[in-house]
């Protein structure tokens, strides 16, 4: 049997972003995991949370026993589906994952039962200064979002008109043969994401994201009977429950979590099986 011999936390900030790696060592000397805990603006309590509530917990166990090491740490501190509990609970999570397919000399998508395509379509962040860098794709500073007063607020007319202009100006130089997407941030009033995500549907989004803060996913329903564009939501969903009557209602088309915020690569690989019986794709 090869056990957890020790568990620690590597801070880091490439670019300035504070990202946090857990490492699990075994008892088997060499063999060790990597997993990432990552919750840039709280890293320090996710640091805590992991030296000193999951480490003296998890040292001793087996290291095979991943759903069982997932369910303790979930459970054991009651109160649980937080942000800084279940980055530390990835970190381990993923570390153990990385330790299994080592262990099985398989990479993780063949322990899942293998690939189901040969590939998948990706998208990257690009920025600019004009319409014209954006097209060349362009990633310089993109400073402040389109209709942000510094230090006032953000304008939701001012937005939506620049927003709806700029995807006007690349169907227009670029056509309609690449796929667009629009990530709001939930940085706008519900109201006005109805408006944007009506304005918008002429451009043939593959998907608008995060249109409405978390408390407010109850405007999704409006943005759907207003628009055909697909919607993708979940960028700070941390409870199964905030995003089950999404997916069971279809109110929208793609899920779209970060794999620490939810607790891993075990709860996630639940969450995307459930979203698929539903015709819920993940992002």
């Amino acid at each position: 049997m090869v056990t957890i011999r020790d568990i620690k936390t590597i801070c880091t900030a490439p670019e300035g972003i504070n990202l946090l790696v857990v490492k699990v060592e075994t008892s088997e000397p060499g063999l060790y995991g990597l997993g990432c805990g990552t919750f840039a603006y709280r890293h320090l309590a996710v640091k805590l949370v992991v030296e000193e509530y999951l480490r003296p917990l998890l040292i001793g166990r087996d290291v095979s026993d991943i759903n069982d090491i997932w369910q303790l740490m979930h459970q054991n501190g009651y109160w649980r589906n937080g942000p800084i509990e279940n980055n530390a609970i990835s970190g381990v999570d993923m570390a153990l994952w990385d330790i299994k397919g080592k262990m099985a000399n398989m990479p993780l998508y063949q322990l899942f039962g293998g690939k189901c395509r040969e590939g998948v379509p990706v998208y990257r962040h690009v920025d600019g200064r004009d319409l014209s860098e954006i097209c060349e794709y362009g990633h310089t500073p993109a400073g402040a979002p389109v209709g942000a007063k510094p230090g006032v607020y953000l304008d939701g007319n001012a937005y939506i008109r620049d927003t709806v202009k700029l995807f006007d100006g690349i169907r227009s130089k670029m056509g309609d043969e690449i796929g667009l997407v629009h990530d709001v941030h939930e940085r706008i009033a519900p109201a006005d994401a109805v408006r944007l995500a009506k304005e918008l549907e002429p451009y043939h989004l593959t998907f608008l994201e995060d249109p409405v803060s978390l408390e407010q996913v109850e405007y999704i329903r409006q943005i759907k009977n207003a628009s055909s564009i697909p919607i993708a939501e979940g960028e700070l969903f941390n409870n199964p429950y905030e995003y089950r009557t999404l997916i069971t209602e279809r109110l929208i088309d793609y899920i779209r979590v970060h794999i620490t915020q939810v607790g891993g690569i075990t709860p996630a690989r639940k969450l995307q099986i459930f979203a698929e019986q539903f015709g819920v794709r993940t992002a």
